[in-house]
């Protein structure tokens, strides 16, 4: 959204109008024509008009439109418009209001929408909720102002229960280290390149209840601010393909335990640097790309890594798991020995890069190597897991078989389940029918939801007619930022209403619906695995062309009608 004027007088566009009430633009476009009320217009063009801000919220009040909008959406799209594009700003402010700070340049109105908001939930959790609405807008632009959700489960699968200090250089907005941390963490550290994603992280720990967290702004690797820091835990997943990192004013620094680090290698300056922040005994989870594992100029420190006894396990993740890129990510993990004699012995490398990135962290038996030593140490000194974990091999010709037999059975169903739709009255129509909160019927007993499911607990409201609604246009408008963040909130949504036998011809469409989505992510799958086996059977040698002389099912059908 965008602001003229002055900051107490915001505007909005009829777009935006639209967000705010969880409606199409072409419902704005009807209430200005329907309606004589309807706010005149306070700046911009013809072709695109700007609205107050106030005017707009008083008269959808009024009119009971988009009544049903998620509260902490519109406090979303009311922060935006009253600080551009500056949402760190927006968000320090709420965080200082939220432990009884000066709110900065927080309106009398925003911080009536903040206390409505905490009445509803905890201080902490609603803050919680606006800085990942803020993060994931961020990952998505491509910025490293977090690691992804995806990137911190599997932190915190792999790092196991924290004890004593844990330790973050490129902290962010301090994601790694409220993750990790539990009940036997004795302090949290961190640093990180921007003052404003540090002073969220400061605001975040405080608002959990861990004021004493020794957070600074600072480059990690040109100012340390924590030079004699030892954590039991460090985690760290540093900025990605840094040029210039200091290399020149840093050639004597003590943190080059394995070596100077080369230019190209900021990675592996990042590794040591964490590395030489472990206590005896502690250990070191870094994500890098897959480059730091083989490339050659970096071959020198790896090979000094592995002797040392230093490096425990890599664990190749699936694609898809950072926030501002698709590339694979390599968890390294690092242990300092205690004393001399726990060095490691061999390198656990995982290969995980077959799973999907919400799939499962915990690997099979054959996604498993445990390596010697001495078989690192080779000229490249490649630390892929790729390069050391054999998965099993199929049964090329009946999984593949079988597979053909199941997407047949799953086509034959498709066909059946995807039910006739005739034409409605019109698109956007449901827009001028009454709508029934949902939040309301909730209030009332009449909704509940268990194990993420909402069900109906009236013999007035169908279940599947109330799920279906619930998957609208409008509700998830109503529970999305502008930047596109969605969170599921039934306080926001709307129903249209109707009686209960109009509401289960719906309800029976939406079952056929919903069945009909179950069978084709199934089919989807079938087909990515169908697609895999036979391009690798093909190529390895497992599956043959139909037809071809190495195809034995068409031999042997040649052969008995020969006889």
């Amino acid at each position: 959204m965008e602001e003229e004027g002055s900051a107490s007088a915001p505007v909005v566009t009829a777009a935006q109008i639209a967000r705010l009430a969880g409606v199409t633009r072409a419902a704005v476009a009807n209430w200005r024509r329907r309606h004589d009320d309807f706010p005149a217009p306070t700046g911009g063009t013809a072709a695109g008009p700007l609205f107050s801000l106030a005017e707009i919220d008083t008269w959808l009040a009024s009119q009971r439109k988009g009544r049903g909008a998620s509260r902490e959406v519109t406090l979303w799209q009311s922060l935006r418009v009253a600080y551009s594009d500056d949402m760190t700003a927006a968000l320090l402010d709420v965080g200082s209001y939220l432990i009884g700070k000066a709110a900065g340049t927080l309106s009398d109105q925003l911080c009536e929408s903040v206390d409505g908001l905490v009445a509803e939930r905890s201080a902490p959790q609603l803050f919680e909720d606006l800085v990942t609405r803020f993060l994931a807008s961020a990952g998505r632009s491509g910025a490293q102002a977090a690691s992804s959700p995806r990137l911190v489960r599997a932190f915190t699968h792999f790092a196991g229960p924290a004890e004593g200090l844990v330790y973050d250089p490129a902290c962010g907005a301090g994601s790694l280290l409220l993750a990790v941390t539990g009940p036997d963490v004795t302090g949290l550290a961190g640093q990180d390149l921007a003052p404003g994603l540090i002073r969220l992280a400061q605001l975040r720990t405080r608002l959990r209840g861990d004021p004493s967290a020794e957070l600074e702004a600072g480059d990690s690797l040109r100012e340390d601010r924590h030079p004699d820091l030892r954590a039991q835990l460090v985690v760290c997943e540093p900025p990605l393909g840094q040029n210039d990192w200091g290399r020149e004013e840093l050639l004597l620094d003590a943190r080059w335990e394995l070596g100077a680090p080369p230019r190209a290698e900021s990675d592996l300056a990042w590794l040591q640097h964490c590395y030489f922040h472990t206590a005896p005994g502690g250990r070191t989870l870094i994500a890098l790309a897959p480059s730091a594992a083989y490339r050659k100029s970096g071959r020198r420190l790896r090979a000094e890594l592995v002797r040392r006894g230093a490096l425990t396990a890599v664990t190749a993740l699936p694609p898809g798991m950072a926030s501002s890129h698709n590339l694979p990510v390599l968890l390294w993990e690092l242990r300092r020995p205690a004393s001399p004699g726990e060095e490691a012995r061999s390198v656990r490398m995982v290969d995980l890069t077959a799973n999907a990135p919400d799939g499962p962290l915990e690997p099979t038996v054959d996604q498993i190597a445990d390596v010697p030593l001495i078989d690192l140490i080779r000229e490249e000194v490649d630390l892929r897991p790729t390069s050391y974990v054999t998965a099993a091999q199929p049964d090329y010709p009946a999984e593949y078989t079988a597979i053909r037999a199941a997407l047949e059975r799953q086509l034959r169903a498709l066909a059946k389940l995807l039910p006739p739709l005739p034409p409605g009255p019109g698109a956007g129509s449901m827009d001028e029918i009454t709508p029934v909160g949902v939040g309301d019927l909730v209030q009332a007993g009449l909704v509940r939801t268990e194990d993420g499911k909402t069900t109906s607990s009236s013999d007035q409201l169908d279940t599947d007619y109330l799920r279906g609604f619930l998957r609208s246009a409008g509700n998830t408008r109503r529970n999305t930022s502008a930047t596109g963040t969605h969170r599921a909130d039934l306080r926001g949504a709307q129903l249209p209403q109707m009686d209960i036998e109009e509401q289960r011809q719906y309800g029976e469409s939406f079952r056929d619906l919903g069945e009909f989505e179950r069978r084709l992510k199934e089919l989807v799958r079938l087909g990515d695995r169908a697609t895999q086996l036979a391009y690798d059977g093909l190529t390895n040698g497992a599956l043959a062309p139909a037809g071809t002389s190495h195809d034995v099912t068409s031999r042997d059908a040649t052969r008995e009608g020969a006889e």
